[in-house]
């Protein structure tokens, strides 16, 4: 036992555990554990400007503020430079003061921040200034009236790369492409041809019309397609026809 005591003193003046509010060392957790609650009380005037943790002395709020020193959450909406502290991008931002870079496409004004350019994009929701010349129809920006325009027009700028086909509008070259797909996810439930549209397989069910080539089990009657049959074979799902 004494000779634990004599190794203890060794490590007497080694001081592992650090207050994390004024960095005063201890030797042993207790004492730091006993120190802490010198803090517990203390008022915290001093606010990190990063993330608001508070300390009640400014040489602790300093200490703290390593930590951000590699972080820059702060991004100019400008230039998206970025910076470690909120004041750092204040006075950065002063730098663009009479910079605007930020133009209305409605009006063409120009804003030096884009939080007013936003707020100026409020002012024109309700307008509309852009009228079609053909049915007076309204809008409130140019490119919207530029692409409601192409209904109108007889040029046909969307063009079918398999046949040459030409189009107004993109949506209806889509459609059209189809016809060309290799995709055939529409079965006739008859014969299992395939068919690019629905469309073509309602035409083509219409050969089927007057065939019935489905036949019920139980009656012998006959349907033209499965799903009639199917629907049919329910009338017979509670017969009991083998009598005891």
């Amino acid at each position: 036992k004494s000779n634990l005591h004599v190794h203890s003193l060794v490590h007497n003046n080694e001081k592992h555990f650090k207050c994390s509010v004024c960095n005063k060392s201890f030797s042993q957790k207790s004492n730091l554990n006993t120190h802490l609650l010198v803090h517990s009380n203390e008022e915290k005037h001093f606010k990190c400007s990063v993330c608001n943790k508070l300390f009640s002395q400014k040489s602790c709020l300093n200490t703290h503020l390593l930590v951000h020193s590699n972080e820059k959450h702060f991004k100019c909406s400008v230039c998206n430079k970025s910076f470690s502290r909120k004041s750092n991008l204040n006075k950065h931002l002063l730098v663009h003061s009479n910079e605007k870079h930020f133009k209305c496409s409605v009006c063409n004004k120009s804003f030096s921040w884009k939080s007013n350019l936003n707020k100026q994009l409020l002012v024109h929701s309700n307008e509309k200034h852009f009228k079609c010349s053909v049915c007076n129809k309204s809008f409130s920006h140019k490119s919207s009236l530029n692409t409601h325009l192409l209904v109108h027009s007889n040029e046909k700028h969307f063009k079918c790369s398999v046949c040459n086909k030409l189009f107004s509008q993109k949506s209806n070259l889509n459609t059209h492409l189809l016809v060309h797909s290799n995709d055939k996810p529409f079965k006739c439930s008859v014969c299992n041809k395939s068919f690019s549209r629905m469309s073509n397989l309602h035409a083509h069910l219409l050969v089927h019309s007057n065939e019935k080539h489905f036949k019920c089990s139980v009656c012998n009657k006959s349907f033209s397609q499965k799903s009639n049959l199917n629907a049919h074979l329910l009338v017979h799902s509670n017969e009991k026809h083998f009598k005891c």
